[in-house]
């Protein structure tokens, strides 16, 4: 993950009676479009987990159903899953870090590895950016930049 500076929703921006492409920032996950089903879940998954709680107001209110069940908020301006060659997957995310207003989460190859999260992280830390393998990178930022990045890319099949 990077962060070097704060992405997020301020709580006047949350307009969730708005279509999602109104809002200022874009979120988009994409996955190593060779994975298999379990596997490219596995991935969405945990960089949404870790997106959702980096980047300020991404999750909507709870909605309550008829019977007063309360069901948590859910990412009120969408979230794309993208498919995307393992190369670029690399190449997205060197592009992202350097882009201005670009939140960036990943997850390496080694996540799905390893057993021991410290294992993940000592494989991590001995590892250059650029040589890791990646199966998922999430992006939220504004929706020019985003876009520019992910270009030609398609809905994860």
């Amino acid at each position: 993950m990077s962060a070097p500076h704060q992405v997020g929703f301020d709580p006047a921006e949350i307009r969730t009676n708005e279509p999602t492409r109104n809002a200022r920032l874009k979120w988009v996950i994409v996955i190593d479009e060779t994975l298999p089903a379990g596997r490219a879940a596995n991935a969405a998954v945990c960089v949404a987990a870790a997106t959702a709680t980096t980047v300020g107001g991404l999750l909507g209110p709870d909605a309550k159903d008829a019977g007063g069940s309360v069901h948590p908020g859910l990412p009120w301006a969408g979230c794309s899953v993208l498919g995307a060659p393992a190369s670029r997957l690399t190449e997205i995310r060197a592009g992202a870090i350097e882009a201005l207003g670009v939140h960036v989460c990943d997850m390496a190859a080694v996540g799905q590895s390893t057993r021991v999260y410290d294992e993940y992280l000592a494989e991590v830390g001995k590892t250059d950016a650029g040589d890791l393998a990646y199966l998922a990178v999430s992006l939220v930022g504004p929706r020019n930049r985003i876009d520019k990045l992910v270009k030609h890319l398609s809905l994860l099949r």
